[in-house]
């Protein structure tokens, strides 16, 4: 084949031409990622990190209670509260009322119980003391009234118990019906108890001692000492049964030294007779004194007060059971 000159200088050129590698196409520059390093710290720095500081002084009580990160805390029951009962028992024995009529009673008088109960075949009353004691006991029906007449000895109260059912089932309730006061106290301001009695008008000597005071009481024939000696231990008085005689026994000690102020006949008797009495006692600061005057009591027994007439207007106050005596008000 034959190629013209210039077809091979034309080759020639497309030769030179040619690239000689893979042509390369650029693309966009990597962007630069910035890279932390840690760096120290300077503890000297003007603005450190804050720290907690304790606070002084009282919490306001109005400001709000903080709550608690882990939720309500349990709350201690508190002495008072109420247990739970057990439910109701619509047959359980139940008392509906127990009242008497009149509401109150004067002693000699006759008072009428009522009652009414439920769910039981019988019931029962029973008298109490002032102890609270059963003292009486009537079996009754369940619902019905009880008549009762009062003893005119009786003074303060009247208690009565109401009970019925068994056990766990047991139920009682209690009434207590005021006695009337049928006496009137002989001199003022009156004790809250009931007098016992009325007043009785007695004669009465009475002597002021050194270290307290003696009196006779004609009306029960009794001689009453009372000590103002602050002894402890020994009774704030003593009483005893007149046992002087004016046929046999003087009316004085003639021994005694002329000055003495000592007490005669009845008080004599006894100051005489007993050495504590009269150790007690001392001599008199003045002659005794003779007038008509009242004793009157309250209670009974262990527990009953003597209010006794005294010379000088006022009332002596003696109470048996507690060995103490005092000068209460005088006459109305």
């Amino acid at each position: 084949m034959r190629y013209s000159f210039l077809s091979v200088i034309f080759l020639l050129m497309l030769v030179a031409c040619a690239p000689l590698a893979e042509p390369v196409i650029p693309t966009d520059p990597p962007t630069v990622t910035a890279t932390f390093t840690a760096s120290p710290t300077d503890e000297s720095s003007n603005n450190p990190i804050p720290t907690l500081t304790p606070v002084s002084g009282t919490l306001d009580p109005d400001a709000p209670t903080p709550t608690s990160l882990f939720g309500s805390t349990r709350t201690p029951v508190p002495d008072d509260f109420p247990t739970p009962t057990r439910p109701f028992d619509p047959n359980a024995p139940r008392i509906d009322f127990f009242t008497s009529d009149p509401l109150t009673v004067a002693p000699g008088g006759t008072v009428t119980l009522f009652w009414s109960t439920r769910n039981v075949d019988s019931a029962v009353i029973y008298r109490l003391d002032s102890q609270g004691n059963r003292s009486q006991v009537y079996n009754v029906v369940p619902d019905g009234n009880l008549p009762i007449t009062t003893a005119s000895s009786e003074r303060g109260n009247l208690r009565y118990s109401l009970a019925i059912g068994e056990g766990a089932d047991f139920v009682e309730e209690i009434l207590v019906i005021p006695l009337e006061c049928p006496d009137e106290w002989f001199f003022e301001p009156s004790p809250a108890d009931c007098a016992a009695d009325e007043a009785l008008t007695t004669r009465i000597i009475d002597m002021q001692m050194e270290r307290g005071r003696m009196l006779y009481v004609e009306e029960t024939d009794t001689v009453y000492v009372l000590f103002n000696d602050g002894l402890a231990g020994a009774p704030g008085w003593l009483s005893f049964d007149n046992r002087f005689d004016p046929e046999i026994h003087p009316a004085r000690d003639e021994n005694a030294p002329p000055e003495w102020i000592q007490p005669l006949n009845q008080l004599g008797f006894v100051w005489r007779g007993d050495a504590d009495v009269r150790n007690r006692l001392g001599l008199g600061i003045a002659d005794a004194i003779e007038f008509e005057g009242f004793i009157q009591t309250s209670g009974s027994g262990s527990s009953e007060t003597t209010y006794i007439s005294g010379s000088t207007g006022v009332v002596l106050q003696i109470e048996d059971g507690e060995d103490v005596w005092q000068i209460i008000g005088g006459p109305r």
